[in-house]
């Protein structure tokens, strides 16, 4: 029978690190089957084509990531009811996470695929991109259950303790992603379609791979009597899963709003924009990764009562955020016209990629720092806070787009980045050392009143 893993025990270092690593690979890839896609349609189909991949992104982003949201939300029960040893609640957490997921992605396929045409006029989407915008967009939000699939299976591994086996699942679909978007691209010729069958067959393939893995697992066997509705428990999955959802999708309007103003300076515009949001998705990975260690290791340890052991927790994670920045950040920062040719073709986009690498390379570190404190701040139950940051963040991206992109021009995209992270962060760090403080007196005081009853 397949493991699971107990992060509740142990040196804090070697556990949180022996996790990061098969989830870093993780992410990495995912990213990088992404930069693969952005590179093959960038240089198989023209600037034209990248442009309409890109315009979507904040449109998947919005869709996907409020599903993602859903799903992290969902997997914090679950590892706290496992860390605490409650084994039966923690089986009728994930069944009750399955029923919703599955209403989930029917609602969000639907809304999805009805309302893409308009909002990508609404988006001021330019009409030379606007078709393949909409192939690529609906084949995205058609496979959109396999991508949900995925995505559950994974957060309710990592609850347990495993990140390898998503590493694995995401190993394989990379590997089948870019051979069929090459086939699709250079042999059948058959435009941006066939990078979105590709990345939507991957999925299926890393979904049936962790679910697999979810089947052998004997302490989550599902009977029938698991799947029976419960409406506190519902309650609490939304409880911590809205919160998440609605912080991304929020998130994901501000992006949207920069989107516009962006394509509202022209096609070549919008592949410089799509070429660097790529390369930011792709270095704040290592960072985005210690967030998902974080809420990993925190959930169980809060669970379980092992408050100091959370504390422990940031400070590796933090390092590990901290040397990414130390990293990434320089590599943006002295070599943003190479990273902008290995996608762009054109000497405008390059130029503007070069424009505005540097300036986010600087001050990467605000949003790694934030996925450590965000992720920690959601793992011990409380998903408000990083909600509000996420309406922070769009209103910061709002303010900023609409001030000054007339006066700065494209350069003003990045600004709002950096505001939008650093006003972020200022609100999850403040709310995660409340949060802990507090929690760690009351065990204190609580050992106290232990001690003295045994005294007496």
């Amino acid at each position: 029978m397949a493991k699971t893993y107990d992060l509740t025990k142990g040196k804090v270092s070697s556990i949180i690190l022996k996790f990061f690593f098969p989830m870093l690979f993780t992410n990495m890839l995912q990213q990088l089957y992404t930069i693969a896609d952005t590179a093959i349609v960038g240089k198989g189909l023209g600037d034209n084509a990248l442009a309409a991949v890109g315009n979507m992104s904040s449109l998947t982003f919005l869709i996907i990531g409020f599903s993602l949201g859903l799903s992290n939300g969902f997997s914090v029960s679950i590892a706290q009811n496992y860390g605490a040893k409650n084994y039966t609640q923690m089986k009728k957490a994930i069944a009750s996470s399955v029923k919703l997921s599955f209403v989930i992605a029917i609602l969000l396929t639907t809304i999805s695929v009805v309302f893409l045409n308009p909002v990508l006029i609404m988006l001021q989407t330019d009409k030379s991109i606007l078709k393949d915008s909409l192939i690529y967009g609906y084949i995205i939000f058609g496979g959109l259950a396999s991508t949900i699939a995925y995505n559950l299976c994974a957060c309710i591994l990592r609850a347990l303790g495993d990140s390898k086996t998503p590493f694995i699942a995401i190993i394989t679909s990379t590997i089948i992603n870019i051979v069929l978007n090459c086939v699709f691209i250079f042999g059948f010729k058959t435009g941006v379609e066939g990078a979105a069958v590709a990345t939507i067959f991957a999925q299926v393939v890393s979904a049936f791979i962790c679910f697999k893995r979810l089947k052998k697992i004997e302490i989550i066997r599902l009977t029938a009597q698991d799947f029976k509705t419960d409406l506190a428990l519902y309650a609490e999955l939304f409880r911590n899963g809205l919160p998440m959802a609605l912080m991304n999708s929020i998130t994901a309007v501000g992006c949207m709003v920069i989107q516009y103003f962006v394509n509202g300076l022209g096609v070549a515009y919008t592949s410089a924009y799509s070429a660097c949001s790529k390369y930011i998705n792709l270095f704040m990975q290592p960072a985005c990764t210690a967030g998902f260690a974080m809420s990993s290791f925190t959930s169980q340890n809060y669970g379980a009562g092992q408050y100091f052991r959370i504390k422990e927790g940031l400070k590796v994670c933090l390092s590990i955020a901290l040397t990414t920045y130390i990293v990434f950040g320089s590599v943006m920062f002295f070599f943003p016209e190479t990273l902008a040719k290995i996608m762009l073709s054109g000497d405008e986009q390059i130029a503007l990629a070069a424009q505005y690498l540097p300036v986010c390379g600087i001050m990467i570190f605000a949003v790694d720092f934030l996925f450590v404190f965000r992720s920690g701040v959601q793992a011990m139950g409380r998903p408000f806070i990083p909600m509000i940051s996420g309406i922070v963040e769009m209103v910061m991206r709002v303010v900023v787009i609409v001030t000054f992109v007339s006066e700065r021009g494209f350069i003003t995209t990045a600004y709002a980045e950096i505001l939008a992270w650093l006003a972020a962060l200022l609100l999850n760090s403040f709310a995660f050392i409340i949060y802990l403080r507090s929690n760690l007196k009351d065990k204190r005081n609580l050992n106290i009143q232990i001690q003295a009853a045994i005294n007496h």
